[in-house]
């Protein structure tokens, strides 16, 4: 059976969450910010994927990828939080709205 490859729209999925470093010992790199687990299976699962939405209101296109211990974390980026005005230890508003390969 083929997997679909086109973008899946469907209703957004809303969400606060804290922006975190991915490697909290660190305290630098990459920043994402963890889905709920009870709308993981609404993105598809536990797997890395293209994704678009909001942050804070600001619209971003991004990735969601495994982070251990069954999460799933959205990846965001410097230009995401400069652009919605928050930083890493900010709590956000997150909006993911599509799903799928760009």
């Amino acid at each position: 059976m083929a997997e679909d490859a086109g973008p899946r729209s469907f209703d957004p999925i809303r969400f606060a969450g804290q922006i975190r470093h991915w490697k909290p010992d660190k305290a630098s790199g990459l920043a994402v910010a963890d889905i709920p687990l009870a709308m993981v299976d609404a993105l598809g699962g536990l797997k890395q994927q293209r994704v678009r939405g909001s942050i804070a209101g600001a619209g971003f296109a991004s990735n969601v990828m495994p982070a251990g211990g069954g999460r799933l974390a959205l990846s965001v980026t410097k230009a995401m939080m400069k652009s919605a005005g928050v930083s890493v230890g900010d709590q956000a508003e997150f909006e993911v709205s599509h799903v799928g390969r760009e």
